[in-house]
């Protein structure tokens, strides 16, 4: 049972829950982006909600099936088509032999989800299947997909599962982010926090699985004399950890949200730190979002995460 991939695609790569535990010895948690998509796509196929998926950003693959099997397809809308006909999204699909998948034109979101029923057949790295291109590890072969690779898959699924329209997410190209402030906000000064709150950002071209880099004004940092092992930038400081979803913003300009495959330290000032329960939402991004992150309390953060969960526990629930 397996996959031919005729074309990748962009950042095409296997993707599971993602491997914790490892960020202090440098590794990120990687996993799919958009983790609530991820999820859908496993439960509408009957599996596991940690089985490997392909995950791909603004173009999709194009991919042959050798066996009949069972597949959804979820996040971003980027029309898939099979044998060239127009399939749906959030639902289970019957495939069979020869059957070939293809995409059109992204129309909105960013990343795109496929899962086949009996998850993608890859190695588990540090007990985890996705793939961490930086580091070469997990996945297929530690890199992102190519033409001519073949992905073995186990079996299994129920089609005809299909995703009530409430549960699935709203895609925009204007969004706001919720962040909590720190843990270097006070380096900015006060016009270069309100300016930072206040303004709307467009997303870059440059937004990847490591970060998304926004455009727009320049911030005001308060002037001192650098402390020794800090860099001369103003945004620079003394080497600090990096949570997942933190944002810097190097010389005052472009600020960059750190995502899943992100390096776990560095010497650039966090100013704010996007709340978990937003992380899918940047995720679904695309260059050209307009984009005004919304200060939060770490009260409002934590509810967030349980509204969150109990999100995911409505989708097993309609998806069982």
């Amino acid at each position: 049972m397996s996959i031919e991939v005729i074309s990748p695609g962009l950042g095409c790569s296997v993707q599971d829950r993602g491997r914790p535990g490892y960020y202090n010895v440098g590794i990120p948690p990687s996993g799919a982006l958009d983790l609530t998509s991820a999820l859908a796509a496993n439960l509408l196929v009957g599996n596991d909600a940690d089985a490997p998926v392909i995950e791909a950003a603004y173009l999709g693959p194009q991919l042959r099936f050798t066996d009949a099997a069972v597949i959804a397809l979820t996040g971003a809308r980027l029309e898939p088509r099979l044998n060239g006909d127009v399939v749906p999204q959030w639902e289970s699909l019957q495939v069979s032999a020869g059957d070939e998948l293809s995409f059109g034109y992204l129309q909105d979101g960013a990343r795109i989800y496929i899962a086949v029923g009996g998850g993608i057949d890859v190695p588990a790295v540090l007990g985890s299947r996705s793939t961490y291109t930086v580091g070469g590890f997990g996945g297929h072969q530690g890199r992102t997909l190519q033409a001519g690779d073949v992905l073995s898959h186990g079996t299994g699924g129920t089609p005809a599962k299909v995703l009530p329209e409430h549960l699935r997410p709203t895609l925009s190209r204007e969004v706001d982010v919720r962040v909590v402030l720190g843990l270097y906000d006070y380096r900015l000064t006060p016009t270069g926090l309100d300016r930072f709150l206040d303004s709307s950002w467009t997303l870059s071209p440059v937004a990847d699985r490591m970060g998304l880099r926004y455009s727009g004004p320049e911030l005001e940092w308060e002037e001192r004399e650098q402390p020794f092992g800090a860099g001369s930038d103003p945004s620079n400081i003394v080497d600090a950890g990096y949570p997942i979803g933190s944002i810097q913003v190097p010389g005052g300009v472009e600020p960059i949200i750190l995502h899943r495959d992100a390096v776990s330290g560095g010497g650039y000032a966090m100013v704010a730190t996007v709340i978990s329960a937003d992380l899918d939402l940047v995720a679904q991004c695309s260059p050209g979002t307009k984009t005004r992150f919304r200060a939060v309390s770490l009260e409002d953060a934590v509810a967030a995460r349980q509204v969150a969960r109990d999100h995911e526990e409505n989708l097993r629930s309609a998806l069982r």
